[in-house]
């Protein structure tokens, strides 16, 4: 049976530095990766996006979330974040980028 090891011998151990410096990686579904911006006016957010999220997001993430856009690759125009929160290539967001897939949107 092995010795427990002490506290302070656990503690003393260098831990590995974090790396916040490594760049956002493309997952294996995404065909973009988009900087999200908080442009110094807020991009308008159309209603019928605001209703899509109305029970996932509340309160202050709303509110910052509403602040914030991208320019989008599939439109090919600066959008809210919430509309392409929404959007159905959204794949993920990391570290103030987004994932999307590329794929075309669908009539309306």
């Amino acid at each position: 049976m092995k010795p427990i090891p002490k506290l302070e011998s656990l503690m003393s151990e260098p831990t590995p530095p974090a790396d916040d410096k490594t760049p956002v990686q493309l997952g294996e579904d995404d065909k973009y990766l988009v900087d999200i911006f908080s442009p110094p006016k807020a991009v308008p957010t159309p209603k019928e996006y605001l209703e899509a999220i109305k029970g996932a997001v509340k309160g202050k993430m709303l509110a910052k979330m509403k602040k914030e856009a991208v320019d989008c690759p599939v439109k090919l125009k600066v959008v809210s974040f919430v509309e392409c929160f929404t959007c159905p290539n959204f794949n993920r967001r990391v570290r103030g980028k987004v994932g999307c897939r590329g794929l075309p949107l669908p009539p309306k």
